[in-house]
């Protein structure tokens, strides 16, 4: 393994150089918070690419292909398909909007009367992804290094801090693309090809496997369902997702590079489907399903290339991760310590410098909240399970209305969170966590109630309306791009 612990080795310094040579670029709230909003299509749809695809869809992925075959990928494919709507549709609108969080834009829309509330569930959201993403440093560092599963996360977690607390998002956005880049080499590259060749190819896994595996809808048609409902709309409003698109320097980039993006979703989607599925054929008996990444990568690779397999695994986790982190640190800091101190209107006073030192304060102590949380959590299905049905059943109702709907107002869109938002938890309590009632009747108690409470209530301020508007009709361009923002 000496050659692997090389290669892991050297792939942690790298994100920590990468981390130190991005602070240099972060000198305003812009270029730390969304990269001075000038990603070109390249790193768009890389870093794009890394943010979605982490380890629940590279780990978690290969094994629902373990579980239940080819239909295993559905997961991750309606990642892809949310990316792709959120692309198609709705990106250049909200590129142009200019601003950093999914609150402010709710702000911008309705008159500042629902971004408090939003702000705290979105907080609450992006807190429990950093969370889960980094207990994942536990089951990747004991395969590594058989360490400790304390010491594992306070590893990856804090490697993950240094350098989105020292360069922002430039340092997430230039890790996230060396991320991009190893995982397609590590995954669908080399795992793939190689877990399909030892497992006998692909008539060797036809003649092991029942018909289940190979069925469209092996997973259960309503398992797809509700990966719909969290997965694919959930990719429509998550704060680290739009974050992303506020770095695009122009609309063009954030359609074609999120297309490309979440395209990109589909084929690892089925890869890792795929990769699940030979594992199935090499190792039968496994304990868990999860363990069937891990165990395939131990006993089929050779060294060296085991190493980059690892890493591959190892960057699908630090980008979401830290994707998730920065996020939670700007709504902390901007919707939710900046109105409690009553400093939104003298944000501008402060400065520029002072603006990056308090959001690198934030990202810290939010870092370290995170590899608390995440020491002391055991069930992290069920953290994330709550964290999406409460971000889907609160916020997607007023969000999308928000954008497609001109009728929908303020008091409509607290309706709806508070409405949707309860529904959900009150569902959870009594119905299970893990069930699929919380976000199908919390959506509906949403929806009900933002239109019946916006009809009822007095039309959004023209001024308002006027405003949203004009920020809507400005292409989202931000000036020449840097030389690495192609």
């Amino acid at each position: 393994m000496a050659v692997d612990y090389a290669v892991i080795v050297l792939y942690l310094a790298g994100m920590l150089a990468v981390g130190w040579w991005g602070m240099r670029r972060a000198r305003s709230k812009s270029e730390f918070l969304v990269a001075g909003r000038r990603l070109g299509p390249f790193m768009y749809s890389g870093t794009m690419a890394a943010i979605v695809l982490g380890g629940a869809s590279t780990i978690g992925g290969v094994g629902l292909g373990y579980q239940y075959g080819l239909s295993g990928a559905w997961m991750v494919f309606t990642i892809g398909l949310g990316l792709l709507a959120l692309s198609l549709f709705f990106s250049a609108r909200i590129a142009r909007l200019k601003v950093y969080t999914v609150s402010e834009m709710l702000d911008l829309r309705y008159g500042g009367s629902a971004g408090v509330i939003s702000g705290v569930v979105m907080w609450a959201y992006t807190l429990m992804l950093a969370v889960t993403s980094t207990i994942a440093y536990a089951t990747i560092f004991d395969v590594l290094f058989g360490l400790d599963r304390t010491v594992s996360i306070i590893l990856g977690g804090a490697i993950v801090v240094a350098y989105s607390t020292l360069g922002g998002m430039w340092s997430i956005t230039l890790t996230d693309m060396v991320q991009f880049v190893v995982k397609t080499i590590g995954v669908l590259l080399l795992l793939l090809p190689i877990a399909v060749v030892k497992a006998g190819g692909f008539g060797a896994l036809r003649a092991e496997l029942p018909d289940d595996y190979f069925a469209p809808l092996g997973i259960g048609a309503q398992t797809v369902f509700t990966y719909v409902l969290i997965y694919s709309f959930g990719m429509l409003i998550g704060q680290d997702i739009w974050q992303r698109v506020f770095t695009a320097r122009s609309d063009r980039v954030a359609r074609l590079g999120g297309t490309a993006a979440g395209t990109y979703c589909l084929v690892y989607a089925l890869a890792g489907a795929v990769i699940g599925t030979a594992a199935k054929v090499l190792y039968p008996h496994l304990g868990s399903p999860d363990d069937a990444f891990a165990t395939i990568v131990k006993d089929a690779l050779p060294m060296g290339v085991r190493g980059l397999v690892l890493a591959a695994a190892l960057s699908a986790v630090m980008s979401t991760s830290s994707g998730a982190l920065i996020a939670c640190a700007t709504v902390a800091n901007n919707d939710i310590w900046s109105r409690l101190r009553g400093a939104v209107g003298g944000a501008a006073a402060a400065g520029e410098r002072d603006e990056v030192r308090g959001n690198r304060v934030f990202i810290l102590v939010m870092g370290a909240a995170v590899i608390c949380i995440a020491i002391a959590l055991n069930d992290v299905v069920q953290a994330l399970t709550v964290a999406y049905n409460l971000l889907v059943g609160g916020l997607l109702v007023p969000i999308l209305g928000g954008l497609l709907w001109k009728r929908g107002t303020g008091t409509g869109a607290l309706a709806a969170v508070a409405a949707g938002g309860t529904t959900v938890i009150a569902l959870m309590g009594w119905r299970g966590i893990l069930a699929n009632e919380p976000i199908y009747y919390g959506l509906l108690v949403s929806l009900a109630a933002y239109v019946i409470v916006s009809l009822s209530s007095r039309p959004t301020d023209p001024a308002v309306l006027a405003e949203w508007r004009a920020r809507l009709a400005t292409p989202a361009e931000s000036g020449k791009p840097s030389p690495s923002g192609v």
